[in-house]
């Protein structure tokens, strides 16, 4: 019961309260009562008893003293009970107090975090919470394949847990508008309810919106729910989420403060401390310091910079770069940038124009983020600035800027195209400065090399980020991520968002900045991490992986299709073509080789010869015997060449023998 709705009364009469309270509904008058002193307790009445009370106290005039009630209790043999002892002595026994939210009790009350992508990787973030039947989702991005998987567009989480319990999901919840943290969406809802509402920033979902109209996706968008800072949502029976801004290198970057009755848990997403942001809108440093004096249970915080040491240096400084770069250019300047970087777009287009500079887009990604940028007042891109590239080479070259993609080396992005000499209307010559404005991603290293090679042979002027600052991380170093910690000052943490030695960098941050180890957990995706008020423990596993994308292909590429691609990139394929007539088993022709990736044939004679008699030797072994089928046929044909290829040259090419029977 509230307090508020009893009154206090001291236990001074000796009758009990359930009998006095019923004879006096009937009563005008009562009659003096011997009073002696009682222990000073407190006891609270409902409304119902109030009532009757005061208009007894009312009629008498004379204070109302009542005490409560004393049931007779069958006897039981005495008990070292420390709470029966307690009793008999005349001691307070402490009620269980527990607070309870959403009418429920959250003692021992739990919700599990569970990350599908982002951790042991630098990608592919996403993360379930759930409690109780309903889930969230924070996030759901995508990782570019590396050399070890030819031929794959995107690598994309597994969605299988969310599959199987769909019915339970109750919101999806963007942190911002990266490709890995909103990449995979449109695949997510090919596989849950697309009427599940998704929640971000005004850019960030038209970002999303922009990858719906691509390839083979349902034009029918979710609900989408546009946020701002300190936007609290609330969805379901239990959850109550909070967007808290943070700044990166993409405007409408939030944090995520989620609370359940079991407890919050606080998502940083991606971050860095600027505190001379571009566009002003700096990281809320006030709501993230109430959220910690309110009480974080778990933080997740972003790990990508865990091993740099100090601060992330501020976007602005890559302004005061570009514009030295930009008086020092003679000739044409050609810069490659990612596209949703706005921020350094912005830059960009302002220094452009103070130089009297056109600006010519290429790169699909590049143009879409300039129509959906400036379009909702992220980008102000001034009247007559943007020209086609049709018009550069018609244009003085110290009037012009190409902005590009390409900062990774991509074989088909634009600055690619260009360094090859493959582009249709830029090509590179003395006197362009090429400005590549990023940080080669793990793993893209030797490709954007080669590229600076080769414009480099073309006698460009290059300048990346280890010759000057024309780039800076849009991710905390180490005093950021230590700012944050000291800030939410967390009961748990639990480090995301990197590969596992940054994951392990980030751990020991944490605990100089006081956060016990004990209560520092790194999770591995699919790791199902239970959260209480009181503990944080992995407890168990859920199916996990990733989905490879190839074209309009979902899925569709298993492990055999990848070992089959990587032996084909490696050693070629050889194959072996032969006539069988069917009755009696006899070779009517051929057999002919054809390889692709291997040996240059007509160099190599002498070796696809010496192949074709030791087959024509098992081919008239089986038209002699017809032991075996076709298929004994095919693998013992697939053995012979193989033993051969490799005794002679070392090599293990894919061989493929085709039979044709008539």
């Amino acid at each position: 019961m509230d307090k508020k709705e009893g009154i206090n009364i001291d236990l001074i009469r000796l009758k009990n309260i359930k009998k006095e309270l019923e004879s006096l509904k009937n009563i005008k008058k009562i009659e003096p009562l011997e009073i002696k002193k009682a222990e000073e307790k407190e006891i609270i009445l409902d409304k119902k008893e109030m009532e009757v009370i005061n208009e007894i106290a009312l009629e008498n005039k004379e204070e109302i003293k009542i005490v409560p009630p004393k049931k007779e209790k069958p006897k039981k043999p005495k008990t070292n009970s420390p709470k029966k002892a307690a009793t008999e002595k005349g001691e307070t026994v402490k009620k269980n107090t527990s607070k309870k939210e959403n009418g429920i009790e959250n003692k021992d009350e739990k919700m599990y975090v569970i990350p599908l992508g982002g951790t042991d990787e630098v990608g592919k973030n996403m993360t379930v919470v759930q409690y109780r039947d309903e889930i969230i989702i924070m996030d759901c991005g995508v990782i570019f394949p590396d050399d070890s998987l030819p031929g794959i567009d995107l690598v994309i989480p597994d969605f299988t847990y969310l599959e199987n319990n769909k019915n339970k999901i109750k919101g999806l919840f963007i942190t911002h508008g990266h490709e890995d943290h909103i990449g995979a969406i449109p695949y997510l809802y090919q596989k849950i309810d697309k009427t599940i509402p998704m929640f971000g920033g005004k850019l960030t979902l038209a970002l999303v919106k922009s990858k719906f109209e691509g390839f083979n996706f349902s034009r029918t968008l979710p609900p989408t729910n546009e946020v701002q800072g300190r936007s609290q949502i609330k969805v379901g029976k239990y959850f109550t989420v909070e967007f808290v801004r943070v700044t990166h290198s993409i405007a409408d970057a939030y944090a995520l403060a989620v609370t359940t009755p079991a407890g919050t848990i606080l998502n940083t997403g991606d971050f860095k401390i600027d505190l001379t942001p571009v566009d002003g809108q700096g990281v809320d440093f006030a709501r993230l310091s109430q959220l910690g004096e309110q009480g974080v249970d778990l933080l997740l915080s972003d790990s990508t910079n865990a091993e740099v040491d100090g601060f992330t240096p501020s976007e602005k400084s890559v302004g005061e770069a570009f514009k030295n770069e930009f008086l020092k250019a003679e000739g044409r300047i050609i810069i490659a940038a990612f596209a949703s970087h706005i921020h350094r777009l912005q830059q960009i287009v302002d220094i452009a124009t103070k130089n009297g500079r056109k600006i010519a887009i290429d790169g699909r990604s590049m143009v879409r983020v300039f129509e959906i940028a400036a379009d909702l007042g992220y980008l102000k891109v001034p009247k007559g600035l943007i020209v086609s590239l049709r018009e550069v080479d018609e244009m003085q070259d110290n009037k012009v800027v190409v902005l590009c993609t390409g900062t990774q080396g991509e074989p088909m992005a634009a600055l690619s195209r260009i360094a090859k000499g493959m582009h249709k209307h830029i090509k590179v010559k003395s006197g362009d400065t090429v400005i590549i404005s990023a940080t080669p991603i793990p793993g893209n290293e030797r490709a954007v090399s080669n590229n600076i090679n080769n414009l480099t042979k073309e006698d460009a002027e290059v300048v990346f980020r280890r010759i000057a600052g024309i780039h800076v991380s849009g991710h905390g170093s180490k005093e950021e991520q230590k700012l944050m910690l000291n800030l939410v000052k967390p009961k748990h943490f639990m480090p995301i968002h990197g590969e596992y030695r940054m994951l392990k960098a980030h751990k020991e941050s944490a605990i100089e900045t006081g956060v016990d180890a004990k209560n520092i957990i790194i999770a591995l995706n699919g790791s199902k991490v239970e959260v209480t008020k009181s503990r944080v423990q992995v407890v168990g596993k859920v199916n996990t992986g990733v989905t490879l994308v190839d074209g309009l292909g979902i899925g569709d590429i298993g492990n055999s299709v990848i070992k089959d691609r990587q032996q084909l990139s490696q050693d070629g394929v050889v194959i072996i073509v032969f006539t069988l007539e069917k009755e009696t088993g006899k070779v009517l022709s051929g057999p002919d080789i054809a390889t692709r990736g291997f040996i240059y044939s007509k160099e190599s004679e002498e070796l696809i010869q010496e192949s074709i008699e030791n087959i024509k030797q098992r081919l008239k072994i089986y038209e002699d015997t017809r032991i075996g089928d076709l298929n004994n046929l095919k693998n013992s044909i697939r053995d012979i060449a193989s033993r051969h290829f490799y005794v002679k040259i070392k090599r293990n090419p894919m061989i493929l023998p085709i039979i044709m029977e008539v």
